[in-house]
């Protein structure tokens, strides 16, 4: 089974926004755009990640496959505090 270490950044700009990285890489290949918006990122925890890691809001396979694929998965605040 496959796990990572995961930091958590919350946002300085947006409340409930958060980027998930392997700890490993870092912020690294977050792009440079999206760190722009995102504000000055905060660590807010760091866990150990794998499939059957269970999450409140966010799927640990989805999350997995983000980091894998783009080097961070980004988690935006609930629906119905969400304004852009």
């Amino acid at each position: 089974m496959s796990r990572i270490l995961c930091d958590v950044y919350k946002s300085s700009i947006k409340a409930d926004l958060y980027i998930y990285v392997n700890r490993a890489e870092g912020l690294d290949r977050v792009p440079e755009a999206l760190l722009k918006q995102f504000g000055s990122p905060a660590l807010a925890l760091t866990f150990e990640l794998h499939a059957e890691r269970r999450m409140a809001r966010e799927d640990p396979a989805v999350v997995m496959q983000n980091l894998a694929a783009h080097g961070y998965h980004l988690q935006l605040p609930p629906a119905d505090t969400w304004h852009g």
